[in-house]
């Protein structure tokens, strides 16, 4: 039987709060962790005691474990929590920092990069973990400046790396990432909620694997393939191994149930895209990072070297870093109001503009700084633009193994920068006193490299559906989120939903939703109720699905609605949406309840001033594990009835009226009575009884 609390709380109210700062202070402490090394590469093979290639393993291993848990992380955030995982990911990188700090050898240092590189699944469960719980109006520019955290902390990581690595031992590098790790994870404990949102199932054990070898194989040929020649049996077979492994992946994926990363969602013309074009962006972005630093500590006497300190190196990036932390507010303005897909291609032409401009305005140190600055700006705008394309195409569910996948596309951009370049300034070079050096037309030439990378993601972004994609970007669900088929554009059809024979009967004429209603197995389900309620908890629309499970909802005007749908004998879904200037498509899925229980909950819902009952007071009742497990409207004398319950702890939703949320515990067999007082807009506080 039910065991009320009997004090009601209100519905939390989401204002995002220190979230972001919180989760964009971890991605900047992820991104520094990659920098670390960067000031010791020359100095690691005497520092470990070891050759030159084996030293190379220190960066490397990085690379690997980061490609690996980047989709990983993401796929076990979206079934058993985000912030449980972002403590796993921060854990390790707490674990890796601390034996790098305490070992000199090789080995060991290895092992704690490869654990240090588990923590890169961070940034995407934070950009996820920001659309389940930062209100509408400020998801933009959240996401822009978590997205680009990986740049702000490489930026403002490698100067600070650079002056204790030379007034410190470099040990301390590695106690300071320990150290900074422990406080971000110490403020998501205290700041940063649990995300509600799950897709329940169980992991891909196979995917993962898959995955992981196809990748380990294909950045193993990228990143040694220098020291053990691009032409040597060992690089080609890597590459080669890379390609089977990876197609036959893609092969058992899309015959998995719940695969680890679903190959049809990320086949749309939106995801596809922006993942390609993520590479071309990661690829620009390395560039920076690897030719001006070298650029500014080249000795005088070269003739274009600027002679300068590997801190001050460092420090003539900064403003790239600086740059787009201020412009992340104004690339998440841009995307509102022109669509994500100007914004990276804004973001491909800034960059590009960088690169030309590095071609004469290298001479100097503040020159440097102007290129620096125009880069990082591209940056910003170009990083800002993808989580909003990537998570207007895919549903909320699955958010953070889509973002997981961008991130990882844009490491082997990165990746595959480091190797192109480094054969590039490896090979063009010039002599000073007998030590080959790059030559600056081999500086050149990674420019120009670099600004064509610029002109393929500015080409790829021009195919990205139009203005309509930014509609539901910034949704934030509020529980278990319906199992939907977002597109890209307002009022075109998902790929999957044909377009239908009579558009103006399907349609709402301007703001709305419009889709196809299914079984979980993807059969059309009519029948099917579908409300749209307000923020407010008012009811503003609601409507059957029909026959061939096509369903239409106008809305009063864009913005925030919460989208309910419900079948017999099905699980009821309930979502936030974004409803923009023209119709929205959304698919929802309805799977078949659970078996009967036996257990039953009805109760009556009365105004807290007077006791009467209130009638259309919508009650979402939510399990422990965040899924929304019925839902139901009071009758015109205020009762309501839930049917066929598990035994279990719940949280009942009334929102009808001002939001009220009540612990319910259910228990045996049977009927129970649980009745509830809301607050009526004409009293002044809310109760449970």
């Amino acid at each position: 039987m039910s065991s009320p609390h009997h004090r009601a709380t209100p519905a939390r109210s989401r204002t995002g709060g220190p979230v972001v700062a919180v989760l964009a202070f971890a991605g900047i402490v992820v991104a520094v962790m990659q920098t670390l090394v960067v000031p010791l590469v020359v100095e690691l093979p005497r520092l470990l005691h070891t050759t030159t290639s084996n030293a190379s393993w220190v960066i490397t291993a990085t690379l690997l474990a980061g490609a690996v848990a980047t989709p990983v992380m993401g796929r076990l955030g979206d079934m058993f929590g985000k912030r449980r995982i972002l403590f796993a990911s921060l854990g390790l990188l707490i674990a890796g920092s601390l034996i790098c700090a305490f070992t000199s050898d090789l080995v060991p240092m290895v092992v704690g990069r490869t654990l240090q590189g588990g923590a890169m699944g961070v940034i995407p469960l934070g950009i996820s973990i920001m659309r389940d719980e930062v209100p509408a109006e400020r998801m933009g520019s959240a996401m822009a400046l978590m997205s680009s955290s990986l740049g702000v902390g490489s930026a403002l990581g490698m100067p600070a790396a650079a002056f204790v690595a030379e007034h410190a031992d470099w040990h301390v590098l590695f106690m300071g990432s320990a150290g900074l790790a422990a406080v971000a994870l110490l403020l998501i404990a205290l700041f940063v909620p649990e995300s509600p949102v799950r897709t329940p199932g169980r992991f891909d054990v196979i995917g993962a694997v898959g995955l992981s070898a196809g990748l380990v194989c294909l950045l193993l040929g990228i990143s040694k393939g220098g020291d053990w020649g691009w032409g040597s049996g060992t690089t080609l077979g890597c590459f080669a191994a890379s390609v089977v492994i990876l197609l036959a992946w893609g092969a058992v994926e899309l015959r998995v149930e719940q695969p680890l990363v679903d190959l049809r969602t990320t086949a749309r013309r939106q995801v596809l895209l922006t993942n390609l074009a993520a590479i071309a962006i990661g690829f620009a972005m390395y560039a920076m990072s690897l030719v001006l630093p070298q650029l500014l500590q080249l000795p005088e006497a070269t003739g274009y070297g600027l002679g300068q300190s590997m801190v001050v190196a460092g420090l003539c990036v900064v403003p790239g870093g600086v740059v787009m932390i201020l412009l992340s507010p104004v690339s998440a303005r841009i995307s509102a109001a022109r669509g994500p897909k100007v914004s990276l291609m804004l973001g491909s032409v800034v960059i590009a503009i960088g690169y030309a401009s590095a071609l004469g305005l290298v001479h100097a140190v503040w020159q440097t700084l102007i290129v620096s600055a125009l880069i990082g700006g591209g940056i910003a705008l170009a990083y800002a633009a993808m989580p909003a394309l990537i998570m207007g195409a895919v549903p909320p569910s699955e958010t953070a193994a889509a973002n997981g996948l961008n991130t990882l596309m844009r490491s082997i951009g990165t990746s595959t920068a480091s190797a192109v370049l480094g054969v590039v300034l490896s090979h063009m070079t010039q002599p000073l006193g007998g030590v080959p050096l790059p030559s600056m037309n081999g500086f050149r030439t990674s420019f120009i490299i670099a600004c064509a990378a610029c002109v393929v993601a500015l080409l790829i972004a021009a195919f990205l559906p139009g203005r309509g994609v930014g509609s539901r970007a910034t949704s934030t669900p509020a529980v278990e989120t319906v199992v939907g088929e977002p597109v890209a554009e307002s009022g075109a059809a998902s790929e999957a939903e044909p377009e239908p024979a009579d558009p103006a009967e399907a349609l709402p004429s301007g703001a709305g939703f419009h889709g196809l209603v299914r079984e979980a197995d993807g059969e059309v389900l009519g029948g099917a109720t579908l409300t749209l309620v307000s923020p407010d908890g008012r009811q503003v629309g609601r409507t059957l699905s029909r026959p061939d499970g096509r369903y239409a909802l106008a809305a009063p005007a864009p913005g925030p609605y919460v989208l309910i749908a419900a079948a017999d004998g099905r699980q009821p879904q309930a979502v936030t949406v974004m409803a923009a200037a023209t119709p929205v498509s959304y698919g929802v899925r309805l799977p078949r309840a659970a078996g009967a229980a036996g257990v039953q909950v009805r109760g009556t819902v009365r105004a807290g001033e007077g006791g009467h009952p209130l009638s259309d007071a919508r009650l979402t009742l939510v399990d422990a594990a965040g899924n929304v497990v019925r839902t139901t409207v009071t009758d015109h004398d205020g009762t309501y009835v839930f049917t066929d319950l598990t035994a279990g702890e719940y949280s009942l939703i009334a929102s009808g009226y001002p939001p009220v949320t009540s612990a319910l515990a259910v228990e045996g067999r049977g009927t129970d009575a649980f009745d509830l007082e809301l607050a009526h807009p004409e009293a002044k506080q809310a109760a449970v009884s």
